[in-house]
């Protein structure tokens, strides 16, 4: 305060502590309403949150109508360094925001995320059609690489396994429900243990992904005659007493099985 022209000292500290005071936290949209205010095209940069999910929450980055990455929370230290990646992958900047696209709390909470628009230009044409097809994997279910070959029309399984390594899009293109053709867990993208935690979260669990230790491909039912990937709906209906453990699709063709219509398993 000035008091007969002299400014008089306040104990040290104070004055700090007083202005720290008047200042709340920003809204978690703040930034981009800033650059909506100063009028810099909503084009010219993404916005993300962190929502809700297993493994430590997921960071999701998108445009204006288009999903264009995201990264799962427990495998970041924080939200700087999903910025960071972002713009090192896509040259664009990522400013938090707390506005989700439309639809994308609805395609995280229920796992069908293939109608979910999701945008990534640089990757091949091979690659966006192998996770094109990981994204039809129903939820709580798993399917082979040479079934995702397949459904992509790619010619073998080594594209597919490439684009599960770069997949820029973790758990909205869940390659967690991916397998190795014997049927043991397919984890490039992140690894066991996060792949575990999501899988898990789905119901999925470790008897129907244990199944391939024992040399279990299929499962046939002895009453319709027909055999399943082992987390088909279809055949977790299938009672213990009638369940027949198959190695391959041929011998479940020899045993007179035919292969169910609804996770199509490749013929032998």
């Amino acid at each position: 305060m000035n008091r007969g022209g002299e400014w008089t000292s306040q104990p040290e500290g104070r004055v700090e502590t007083a202005l720290a005071g008047l200042a709340g936290p920003a809204p978690g949209d703040f930034a981009a309403r800033v650059l909506q205010r100063v009028g810099v095209p909503r084009d010219r940069y993404d916005t993300y949150l962190h929502l809700d999910a297993p493994a430590g929450g997921l960071y999701v980055a998108y445009g204006v109508e288009s999903v264009t990455g995201s990264a799962l929370g427990g495998t970041l230290p924080g939200p700087r360094a999903f910025e960071e990646a972002h713009l090192a992958r896509t040259g664009r900047s990522a400013i938090p925001t707390t506005r989700p696209l439309p639809g994308l709390r609805t395609a995280l909470r229920t796992g069908r995320t293939k109608n979910l628009r999701i945008d990534l230009p640089e990757l091949t044409e091979a690659e966006r059609a192998a996770l094109d097809a990981v994204r039809t994997i129903p939820r709580g279910q798993l399917r082979p690489l040479a079934w995702v070959a397949r459904e992509a029309g790619l010619a073998g399984s080594a594209a597919v396994t490439e684009a599960l390594v770069v997949n820029p899009v973790p758990l909205l293109i869940p390659c967690h429900r991916v397998t190795f053709d014997d049927g043991g867990p397919c984890d490039l993208r992140y690894g066991p243990i996060v792949g575990a935690a999501l899988r898990d979260a789905e119901g999925i669990d470790d008897d129907l992904v244990g199944l391939a230790r024992s040399g279990t491909v299929f499962l046939g039912s002895d009453t319709t005659r027909i055999y399943c990937h082992p987390t088909c709906a279809h055949a977790r209906r299938i009672a213990r007493s009638h369940q027949v453990p198959f190695r391959s699709a041929r011998a479940a063709h020899e045993a007179g099985y035919r292969a169910c219509k609804s996770c199509r398993p490749i013929a032998a």
